[in-house]
């Protein structure tokens, strides 16, 4: 079975306004003590030999603030299978050719980088420090440093969108060679500055889920096709290392608040980079993964819930009302089902959660 290894890197330039994952705030750069805990904890977990993972993720926080040089101390002590996808996550306005050169000498071959927008008004609502004359320099300099697994992220309904905004990311995505694009809508975090304080001007439920299926349509157009709610790809440039988190796979998250699922165990690190430095964040542990799990994940796929693996891993099969039910999305063009595979369809995708509840 495969392994993914999650690197979480905390520190950015400042907060966006949308955002509520874990991070430091105020930072220029990654303090070496920080590399130096994380590769502390990797000999933790694998004391007498390297793990071998099949993907890598340096994810954030703003990874790209990351020194190269500590980047290659991370893979090589991680030691990753040949050809494995090691992926960075990486602001525009934090690399530069030279930089990105680095990074792929240093093992990394998959580059991710926010977008967002190609409207600079919209970035500055956001809380996004680059522009999009930076986002379009750094797929340019990421071409130029060797990088041919290139990702960029669109976001959606966000405040007074049009369909004619989205075309524009697109087009500058695109141009700049991307091979992946995550298109996700924006969602008001109530621990976020939006939550705190939600803009003017945003779409109302029904007007998002119609720019979500422009999104869909026009992706696919365009040779992305749909693997999971919020992704896309060209066909071989699926993202490894996410498949693993939505098939049920192994991975090791390592760094403050990083989740971890391993042998259907989950657990976690405490949300507190000075605990994690001064080595006193022990992970605790947050649950099982399960059958529930594995339906949930699956369903996010377009590639849908194969019914024979489910009941080979969970032992578990559909009822009589679930399967009336799953007849009944079908009909209404939620879903496609042969009797074998439960896929829902973008429309259905939409309203997932309710499916879900549903099923479950």
């Amino acid at each position: 079975m495969s392994l993914g290894l999650y690197l979480h890197i905390p520190y950015c330039f400042s907060k966006c306004r949308y955002c509520d994952f874990y991070s430091a705030p105020g930072q220029r750069g990654v303090p070496a003590q920080y590399t130096d805990a994380l590769l502390r904890e990797l000999s933790r977990f694998a004391p007498d030999a390297p793990l071998h993972p099949d993907t890598i993720y340096f994810g954030g926080g703003t990874p790209s603030l990351l020194s190269p040089a500590d980047a290659a101390r991370l893979i090589a002590a991680a030691d990753p299978v040949p050809g494995a996808e090691i992926t960075l996550e990486a602001n525009p306005e934090t690399v530069t050719e030279e930089s990105l050169r680095a990074f792929r000498a240093a093992g990394v071959n998959r580059i991710s980088f926010g977008v967002q927008s190609a409207r600079d008004s919209q970035l500055k609502t956001l809380g996004r420090p680059h522009t999009a004359r930076q986002a379009r320099a750094a797929f340019t300099a990421a071409r130029r440093a060797g990088f041919e697994n290139i990702s960029g992220d669109i976001m959606l309904a966000l405040p007074y969108y049009t369909q004619a905004e989205f075309d524009e990311t697109l087009e500058l995505i695109e141009a700049g060679g991307a091979t992946h694009i995550s298109a996700y809508l924006l969602k008001i975090e109530p621990d976020s500055a939006f939550g705190r304080q939600p803009p003017e001007g945003l779409p109302t439920p029904d007007e998002a889920a119609d720019l979500y299926l422009y999104a869909v349509e026009r992706l696919e157009h365009h040779g992305y096709q749909q693997y999971e709610i919020s992704n896309f790809a060209k066909p071989g440039y699926e993202g490894k290392h996410n498949l693993i988190y939505w098939d049920c796979g192994d991975y090791l998250g390592l760094g403050p608040a990083a989740h971890s699922c391993m042998g259907g165990k989950r657990f976690c690190y405490p949300a507190d980079t000075e605990a994690f430095l001064n080595d006193n964040a022990a992970p605790v542990l947050d649950g099982g993964c399960g059958a529930e799990d594995y339906l949930i994940l699956q369903l996010r796929l377009r590639k849908g819930l194969d019914l024979a693996e489910y009941k080979a891993r969970y032992g578990k099969e559909f009822s009589t009302a679930q399967l009336a039910f799953v007849k009944n999305c079908v009909k209404s063009g939620y879903a496609s089902f042969d009797g074998h595979t439960l896929a829902l369809t973008p429309a259905g995708l939409i309203v997932q959660n309710s499916i879900l509840a549903e099923l479950l």
